[in-house]
């Protein structure tokens, strides 16, 4: 699983996005930004999955060049299921508003998904997503 992102030059610095995970730094390189983003997304795994994001979780930035970047993990689980609560975050719900949404009868099966213990194919990835937060269009996309 590969989440797409974007690199882009401002006046003064080069800005990095990675939309699905709600998170924008910056360098004053291009290389510089491609690292800030990588150490970004590795600090914020380890605050949201402390016990579960060891030493061994790495972050690789894949450059598609023109303005194109894609971010895996060696963790697919964690990768996603951060996805899935930055974008119930941004959109302010619950986890009992994002189950509804979802048609589970329990907060507690979504919250698994969140919390990383599941396994997420694409399909249902998509329907969690929008659980997360109707209001986010994301683009998903097989490279």
């Amino acid at each position: 699983m590969e989440l797409e992102g974007r690199v882009w030059k401002s006046k003064q610095q080069w800005l990095v996005e990675v939309p699905s995970l709600d998170i924008m730094t910056q360098g004053e390189s291009y290389e510089e930004a491609l690292e800030m983003i990588k150490d970004a997304l590795i600090e914020l795994v380890r605050c949201y999955f402390p016990t579960k994001a060891g030493k061994d979780f790495d972050v690789k930035v894949h450059d598609y060049k023109k303005g194109v970047i894609g971010i895996t993990t060696t963790d697919n689980k964690l990768l996603l299921a951060l996805s899935l609560r930055r974008q119930r975050e941004k959109s302010q719900t619950t986890i009992r508003e994002a189950s509804e949404r979802l048609g589970a009868k329990s907060p507690n099966a979504y919250a698994q998904y969140e919390k990383g213990k599941i396994r997420i194919s694409l399909e249902q990835y998509e329907k969690l997503l929008h659980a997360a937060n109707p209001f986010q269009h994301t683009l998903l996309r097989v490279i």
